[in-house]
């Protein structure tokens, strides 16, 4: 998703914990990416010297603090401000946040200051804010710019000695195979999440709507066309409440009804995204490999979703809406919502009102779970950062110094969260000040260390299921240099996010036309172009497979 990817992370540290070894399997990089793993491997022989003996072996094994003295190759003479960006509405206690950050990183002579780009504008800020501003660190993903910023040379290589020298403490507890995925043509851009988790695809519902009239459970996807049709023909018109309180586009419940095919993405930036069906132990041919757009299965979808919108399954202004689809299901303003376990976060919300009763349903059950790659979410240093060793320095800090981790991803202990001798953590009353996983930078900086107490039993039962059915994406360490072409990628770009959102909501008059429109417009603009670089650059990866 590209508006949502916002509560993705709720959920994973608990997958993590229940499912190991997800996105283990890109050991070994490809011929472009050779770099990646030894900016961990070589650097940690450097630096392993500078740091105390008595660190954990690994993050979560106990408390990891920060010194200056960790620090030596970085100049921390002056005081200086890194400045960051991220993506994201401010939580409303962030000046709290910000205050304990900078008091905690007085020692280093070092404050910070952070801008965030609103979900509603972000798409628009975003470039611009690197171009035109101050920027030190930033949030990236691939959802999120990274691969048509890389090509502008927007973001500052990170190299072996780099890594060395002035981020210690990620590279030792990074995962050496997470750099292959931020690496492009052999040069590192971004520092990745140090957690892959997986990403089964699932609805969430008002239960206590279907009850009403008759629908016990969902076990398949017509199931959840009759429960959206029915909400939109008999509680609608009643109560208000839409089947889906849709905003922007559909792409969460595209990725359910595209789950049901076994499908992988081999590029996803964006609207640009390029599919393959998922054959056990075999790579993908580049014939294989399609727009999604350009597939029988997004147009039958797209069909479906066109049935759900004339059937009044979600509002006409779907396109424009701001309140976001999860927002609006806690709010009881929706009756389901599409994601992975993330979504018990908005079914405890809105079950906090009495006679709501939620739940949640795997419409393929039969069907793989991928995983979220490490690099769903990246930091990255800005080439015009004024001082990239200090830049690295304090994301060192806030992946890998328990303290700062934790009040980035979780608040101020003891108003927002609790934390046990386990070291699981609980949200307090005061949490809807500042939620877990609140921030983006929340996302990058998670390590797989924190479990939240008692949560919710049917998020339980859900990741159990996907045990036997996780797959790694086995094009996930190919990444697509589209700098040759980027001028015909970002034309075919601003077609699809023409079409793509009223199609994934339903709102043409007639889907195969527009369809076939759109893909016409989509070659018009160098789609072959595209397509041939990228088939291109693929086969060669694939030799070296």
């Amino acid at each position: 998703m590209r508006k949502k990817v916002l509560s993705v992370i709720l959920s994973m540290a608990m997958t993590a914990s229940m499912l190991a070894g997800c996105g283990s399997a890109s050991a070994g990089g490809n011929s472009e990416n050779t770099g990646a793993t030894e900016i961990k491997d070589e650097a940690t022989a450097t630096t392993s010297g500078a740091l105390p003996d008595d660190l954990p072996a690994k993050i979560g094994d106990g408390i990891v603090k920060a010194t200056p003295e960790m620090y030596g190759d970085v100049d921390l003479s002056e005081h200086k401000t890194v400045n960051i960006t991220l993506i994201g509405d401010t939580p409303a206690v962030w000046d709290d946040v910000l205050a304990k950050t900078n008091e905690y990183l007085e020692p280093f002579n070092t404050d910070v200051e952070v801008s965030f780009l609103s979900w509603s504008d972000y798409q628009q800020m975003y470039p611009l804010t690197l171009t035109g501003g101050q920027v030190d660190l930033i949030f990236t993903a691939p959802w999120c710019f990274m691969y048509t910023e890389a090509a502008k040379g927007s973001f500052f290589v990170l190299d072996t000695d780099f890594i060395s020298k002035n981020m210690p403490l990620t590279n030792r507890y990074q995962a050496a195979e997470s750099w292959d995925e931020t690496t492009i043509s052999g040069q590192t851009i971004a520092v990745p999440s140090n957690q892959a988790s997986p990403m089964g695809k699932i609805v969430a519902i008002r239960q206590d709507l279907a009850d009403k009239y008759g629908i016990s459970s969902l076990d398949n996807w017509n199931d959840y066309m009759n429960f959206a049709k029915t909400i939109a023909e008999k509680e609608t018109p009643e109560s208000g409440i839409y089947a889906l309180a849709a905003s922007g586009d559909n792409n969460e419940l595209w990725d359910v009804y595209r789950q049901q095919n076994d499908t992988f993405l081999a590029l996803d930036s964006d609207y640009f995204d390029l599919i393959y069906d998922y054959k056990e132990g075999s790579l993908p041919e580049a014939s294989d490999i399609k727009l999604v757009y350009d597939t029988e299965l997004f147009r039958n979808y797209a069909h479906d979703m066109k049935e759900l919108a004339d059937a009044g399954a979600w509002s006409r202004s779907a396109l424009t809406n701001t309140v976001t689809d999860d927002d609006a299901f806690g709010n009881l303003q929706g009756a389901s919502i599409a994601w992975n376990t993330s979504v018990f976060t908005y079914i405890e919300q809105a079950e906090q009102t009495d006679g709501v009763v939620g739940a949640a349903y795997d419409l393929t059950k039969d069907n793989l779970v991928g995983c979220e790659c490490y690099s769903n979410n990246d930091m990255a240093i800005a080439a015009g950062s004024a001082d990239p060793a200090r830049a690295a320095m304090v994301l060192d800090i806030l992946k890998c110094d328990t303290y700062l981790n934790h009040l980035w991803i979780l608040g101020v202990e003891d108003e927002h969260y609790t934390i046990n001798d386990a070291g699981e953590y609980t949200e307090t009353e005061r949490a809807g000040d500042f939620a877990a996983y609140a921030i983006s930078a929340s996302w990058a900086i998670k390590n797989g260390d924190l479990k939240e107490a008692g949560g919710d039993p049917r998020a339980e039962k859900v990741t159990e299921s996907w045990e036997e059915r996780v797959v790694n994406n086995p094009t996930i360490t190919f990444v697509f240099d589209d700098s040759n072409v980027a001028d015909y990628k970002a034309a075919v770009s601003a077609v699809l996010n023409d079409y793509v959102p009223m199609l994934e909501l339903g709102l043409v008059d007639d889907v195969d036309s527009t369809i076939d429109k759109m893909i016409k417009e989509c070659y018009d603009s160098g789609l072959q172009v595209v397509l041939d670089d990228f088939n291109t650059q693929y086969d060669a990866w694939k030799e070296t497979r």
